[in-house]
């Protein structure tokens, strides 16, 4: 019995280091100790990764000695038969790591670096005297693939972030990183046989023909990776067992290329009243022959470039309204016999497909092209929708990525009143470790069609939070890309508490040693004897902010009277986790309020749904100089807070992008107030406010109409 408690005591924290958790971990007697003279020996295929881990482990690199003291990587197809599977052995006078691959292999190396101290991350070597418990680790993956889309169209990456984000996922065993290299507002690798599309494409703004619409106004913003920029990108995340896919978003998501090469649209006028002769229409005509001409041109470099199977061809979001009305494509549908036009979308797809077949690739696509089911059953699907979505792509027989945006977009906000989209769902890691796919409805045989789960990053909203920082996208993905990976590797069978105390005791160190500023749970707060107590359980460490002031160390229990005005937040090493208030805080009151304005009413967004605090409102068309949002209110409203937002609640997208603000205590004399910022306006009056308007300095927004949300009002203390 005693001896059978010391081999679980040995196990417990085994078992408990990892993220993601391996699947066999035997215990055994004694430990290896690492020493000045500790080495890294190599099978010859593996010296890449032995000068990889050496960077983190500070041993050097020994290719003729094999003894004690050492470190070994090699490759052992009869010990390990899985692709990505590995065995990690740890006796006393070695450590050595088989598997079948060299994805095998590095797999089994992020293993033993999560039995180390967290700072192997920091690439400052392992100290002297470091030792580790014997054992024998069995592992291998649950799933092939364990991915993440990045969006670098919205927001430009460069080199250097997109590398150390390479690593951030290495460290996680994910192992695909989807790029969505094109969209709407960006194209971000060269095509040498058009290199307009990249050189002209790859920036919006200034002098480029592709408006700004979410960040940046004033400046020609963006850049693209050069193919020999690329060729690194993918050798560096190929060393660490990341295949790197490709997108380019067709046929819509296609205004940016459409802004360089105007003639890839159907061959009809546009009306570009709203957008102040801004062409908005998105989507490549079907029915033009030189198209596709343009994009074997396209697609065949990506081929040449990109060693993966698949090219992501987008197909999701087509606005068909406009193949509707264009003369050519409606001549196709009759030729053709098709019903509507998304029938055309399966021609197309069928002609893209065919390109990449030439070319020795598979197509990738989003879940909506194959909803007829048309496109052949090569193709992969990636579920982005719905779980139900999902569901049906594998019901087709299609190899399915499960990425459903209610649980693995993470650019949704994790609490209701922090950054972040909401359309799919507000969560945060809990979510995303939850999700179970024979819970959702997956039965053993669409288990067998999914090949995966996924994350996703779209980027519309990192351009407004400094974006050459890392700062908002690690706190958008981290921790729950932790939580991610460890579904995709080995489950969720220990259930959401153990977990998360893993993640806190455990993987907390580690992510602060890789530099990542991730997001901490929510303090606790309870209000009791009427004061608000305020906890943490993570090592972090409170901090407390009042309206108008700066944030302060928390010192202990706060009168509740102060709850109005007061936040609450924790921090640990660069990460912090959103605020924590009282339920007074957002309180907010709805006074009887008129909303007009110059530039004209949206027949399905009326002012009545701002006005009514509702909804959202949109003018008739886009912003231009001097044009005028009004607020007037049916009597003087007393506030300590008035906020006005042009734009989406949760990005600055059809907005007023530059603008005075006035305001007027009697309804009849305004007086500057201040200026927009991201669109917005927060205003903190010292008596009654009559009326609020906002004045455009703008010339557009690079969108068909502005957007008005309901005024937001905290009332006075």
């Amino acid at each position: 019995m005693k001896l059978r408690l010391l081999i679980l005591c040995l196990l417990a924290p085994l078992a408990a280091a990892a993220q993601p958790a391996p699947r066999s971990v035997a215990a055994a007697p004694g430990r290896f100790v690492f020493s000045a003279s500790t080495t890294l020996v190599a099978d010859r295929a593996l010296l890449p990764l032995a000068d990889y881990a050496a960077r983190y482990l500070g041993c050097g690199v020994d290719t003729d000695r094999a003894g004690d003291g050492a470190v070994a990587l090699l490759l052992d197809t009869l010990a390990v038969a899985s692709a990505e599977g590995y065995r990690l052995d740890v006796v006393p006078d070695r450590i050595v790591v088989r598997a079948a691959t060299a994805g095998g292999v590095f797999n089994g190396l992020q293993q033993l670096f999560r039995l180390l101290p967290p700072e192997v991350y920091a690439g400052r070597g392992v100290a002297p005297g470091t030792g580790v418990a014997c054992c024998r680790i069995d592992d291998a993956p649950r799933f092939a693939y364990r991915g993440m889309m990045l969006d670098l169209a919205r927001t430009w990456i460069d080199e250097a972030a997109l590398l150390r984000y390479i690593d951030l996922l290495a460290f996680h065993n994910i192992n695909k990183l989807h790029l969505h290299l094109s969209d709407d507002e960006g194209w971000r690798i060269e095509i040498r046989s058009h290199p307009e599309l990249a050189a002209v494409g790859g920036f919006r703004g200034g002098d480029s023909p592709v408006r700004p619409v979410y960040g940046k106004w004033g400046e020609k913003y963006g850049g693209y990776f050069t193919q020999e920029q690329m060729r690194r990108i993918i050798d560096y995340a190929a060393l660490r067992n990341i295949e790197i896919i490709p997108e380019i978003d067709l046929p819509g998501h296609s205004r940016c290329i459409a802004s360089v090469r105007p003639e890839i649209r159907c061959p009809y006028p546009p009306d570009t009243v709203s957008t102040n002769g801004y062409d908005y229409r998105s989507a490549w005509c079907v029915a033009r022959e030189e198209n596709y001409a343009l994009l074997d041109d396209i697609l065949g470099e990506l081929c040449a470039l990109f060693p993966s199977e698949y090219i992501h061809v987008g197909g999701d979001e087509v606005e068909t309204s406009q193949w509707e009305r264009c003369p050519d494509c409606r001549a196709l549908m009759r030729r053709r016999g098709l019903a509507d036009a998304h029938g055309l979308e399966d021609l197309f797809m069928e002609r893209v497909a065919a390109i990449l077949a030439r070319h020795g690739k598979r197509p990738a696509v989003w879940n909506e092209a194959v909803k007829t089911g048309r496109i052949d059953r090569s193709t992969r699907v990636y579920g982005w929708q719905s779980v139900a979505a999902c569901l049906d792509a594998a019901s087709k027989g299609y190899p399915t990525v499960v990425m459903p945006g209610e649980s693995f977009y993470f650019d949704m906000r994790q609490s209701p009143y922090e950054d972040g989209h909401d359309w799919a769902a507000i969560f945060d890691a809990q979510k995303t470790f939850a999700f179970d796919p024979a819970a959702k409805g997956f039965t053993p045989e669409l288990l067998g069609r999914v090949v995966g789960l996924a994350g996703a990053f779209f980027s519309e909203a990192y351009i407004s939070h400094e974006p050459e920082k890392p700062d908002y996208l690690d706190y958008m993905t981290f921790p729950r890309i932790c939580a991610l990976a460890r579904i995709a590797w080995s489950g969720n069978a220990e259930g959401w508490e153990a977990y998360r105390r893993e993640l806190i005791e455990r993987h907390y160190p580690r992510m602060e040693a890789m530099g990542i500023r991730f997001r901490l749970f929510p303090p606790r707060m309870e209000v009791r004897d009427g004061a608000m107590h305020l906890s943490v359980d993570d090592g972090s460490e409170l901090w407390q902010v009042e309206d108008g002031g700066e944030a302060e160390r928390y010192r202990g229990p706060v009168d509740a009277m102060r709850s109005p005005s007061l936040r609450f937040f924790s921090r640990r090493g660069g990460a912090r986790s959103p605020y924590v208030t009282g339920k007074a805080y957002h309180r907010t009151v709805a006074p009887e309020v008129t909303i007009t304005t110059s530039m004209g009413e949206s027949r399905r967004f009326p002012y009545a749904n701002a006005e009514r605090y509702r909804g959202l409102s949109r003018t008739a068309r886009a912003c231009r100089r001097g044009d005028w949002v009004l607020y007037e209110f049916a009597s003087p409203v007393r506030c300590r807070e008035l906020f006005l937002q042009t734009g989406n609640r949760q990005l600055p997208k059809t907005i007023v992008t530059t603008g005075r603000v006035e305001v007027s205590y009697d309804g009849r004399t305004f007086r500057p107030a201040g200026e927009l910022e991201q669109g917005s306006v927060t205003l903190r009056p010292d008596r009654p406010v009559r009326a609020v308007r906002i004045v455009s300095t703008c010339d557009d927004n690079g969108t068909p109409y502005v957007t008005i949300q309901p005024p937001r009002i905290r009332p006075a203390l």
